[in-house]
C-alpha cells in the first residue's frame, strides 16, 4: 500500500495549454504546505529530456516520486497530458495502491481553444500549430471511467474549488513539511 490514511492522491490530465498547470498550482497555493505536485513537464522535458513515448523513463520517475511523496505524508498531484495509452497502467497500479480514493480529472478544451490559449504561453514560438495539432487528442479518457470531465467552461477558480471539496483537501489543515 501506499501512502498513509490522510492522504489525498489527485490525477489531473489534459491536452496541452487546457489549465492542468494552473488548476495543479492553484490546489497547492490554496493548501499550502504537505502537498507534492508531481509534473510531468518537468520530470519528463527538464529531468530527463525525454520524449513522450510509452515505456520512456519518466513513466516510472512520476510513479516513484509520487509513490515517495505520498508515503512521506504529502498530497500529491500529478499534473500532465498523461497519455492514456502512455500512462494508464502506472496511473491505475499507482491508484489501486494508494490506501485513499484517488480523485481523477481530464480537462477538456476544444483544439480551437487549446490554439488560442498556446499562443499565450511562453514557449508559444517553439511549438507550431502542426505539432500541437498532432499532440491533440479528443477526450483521452483512462479505460476504467476514473476521470471526472471538467469542461473549458469552467473557469479556474471554479476547477479548484471543485477539486478541494471533492477531494476533502478544503477540510484539512496545511501539513507541518
Amino acid at each position: 500500500m501506499v501512502g498513509t490514511e490522510n492522504t489525498r492522491l489527485v490525477v489531473l490530465r489534459g491536452n496541452s495549454a487546457s489549465g492542468k498547470s494552473s488548476v495543479a498550482a492553484g490546489i497547492r497555493d490554496r493548501f499550502g504546505r504537505g502537498l507534492a505536485w508531481v509534473e510531468q513537464g518537468n520530470l519528463r522535458r527538464v529531468v530527463l529530456r525525454e520524449r513522450d513515448r510509452p515505456g520512456a523513463a519518466n513513466v516510472g520517475l512520476i510513479d516513484l516520486t509520487a509513490r515517495y511523496a505520498l508515503d512521506a505524508g504529502y498530497h500529491v498531484v500529478v499534473e500532465g497530458i498523461l497519455y492514456a495509452d502512455h500512462y494508464g497502467e502506472m496511473l491505475a497500479r499507482l491508484r489501486a495502491d494508494h490506501r485513499r480514493p484517488t480523485h481523477g480529472y481530464y480537462l477538456h478544451v476544444p483544439f480551437e481553444q487549446t490554439l488560442a490559449r498556446h499562443a499565450t504561453k511562453p514557449i508559444a514560438h517553439e511549438i507550431s500549430e502542426p505539432q500541437l495539432r498532432d499532440w491533440y487528442r479528443e477526450l483521452d479518457l483512462l479505460p476504467d471511467d476514473s476521470e471526472n470531465v471538467i469542461e473549458a467552461d469552467s473557469t479556474l477558480t471554479e476547477t479548484v474549488d471543485r477539486i478541494m471539496l471533492d477531494t476533502g483537501l478544503a477540510d484539512l489543515p496545511a501539513l507541518e513539511h
